[in-house]
């Protein structure tokens, strides 16, 4: 969870690229990619490289934003410090979904997610802002 070489101020109001970390599973950016023509925002922990290829990880609000008409023209992230102890549940969760993508594709990936879900009887931003908020 380096960050060393940004500081915050250097982060700031800077476009982030959209190219998925190898550790990021697919299904994350598919429900993300969903949700957001929706007009929905989308809470995810998303792990990123640095510029000298350090990983650091983030706790991400993507909102559309929308012209005067109601049509998405653009879309907007805040980032912020992830919660350590909601990486204890997210660092494996993402493996898990990993192996399952790696083995078996975007959709059995997306089931392990979904699965969860259900057995704790919550929705995906249910359970990701209770996890930053520990």
């Amino acid at each position: 969870m380096e960050m060393a070489e940004y500081s915050e101020e250097e982060l700031l109001g800077k476009a982030h690229s959209i190219i998925r970390h190898p550790d990021m599973p697919k299904a994350v950016f598919r429900y993300l990619w969903e949700t957001l023509p929706k007009k929905q925002e989308v809470f995810a922990y998303v792990i990123n490289k640095t510029k000298n290829n350090n990983d650091y990880w983030v706790y991400a609000n993507i909102t559309a934003t929308l012209d005067e008409r109601g049509n998405i023209v653009d879309y907007y992230s805040v980032r912020r410090r992830p919660n350590p102890r909601a990486l204890e549940v997210i660092i494996p969760l993402y493996k898990k979904m990993l192996e399952v993508e790696k083995r078996s594709g975007v959709d059995a990936s997306f089931k392990v997610l979904t699965d969860i879900l259900h057995e704790k009887g919550v929705a995906y931003d249910e359970l990701i802002i209770s996890l930053q908020d520990k």
